[in-house]
């Protein structure tokens, strides 16, 4: 996978993976690796400061829980509102993104 690739299209793929539902990091991180059959591996160390930058951004919502099987609490990550909107807006912009490079494409 291209580095460059993912940089750009980092806050949709976390936005996506919130749309389910609460997550915490390292859920999010087996769950796209799980559904991209290990196209995307993040790393902590670039999976939390974009989730911190969601944040600042209003469209990521963290609060701390304790996991049912005990121990110390973790951050779980949730859309906000203004998160869901701006999924349902970089969903439809990737869409048509995609559909833009694969005209170009058929083309060549």
């Amino acid at each position: 996978m291209d580095a460059n690739l993912l940089r750009g299209h980092l806050d949709l793929i976390l936005l996506g993976a919130l749309g389910g539902g609460a997550r915490y990091g390292s859920q999010i991180i087996s769950e796209v690796e799980d559904q991209t059959q290990g196209y995307f591996q993040f790393r902590e160390g670039s999976l939390y400061p974009a989730l911190h930058r969601l944040e600042k951004q209003g469209w990521v919502r963290g609060e701390f829980q304790v996991l049912p099987r005990g121990g110390s609490p973790v951050k779980f990550y949730a859309l906000t509102a203004a998160g869901q909107s701006e999924l349902r807006r970089r969903r439809e912009e990737f869409a048509r993104f995609t559909q833009a490079v694969g005209t170009v494409l058929e083309g060549a």
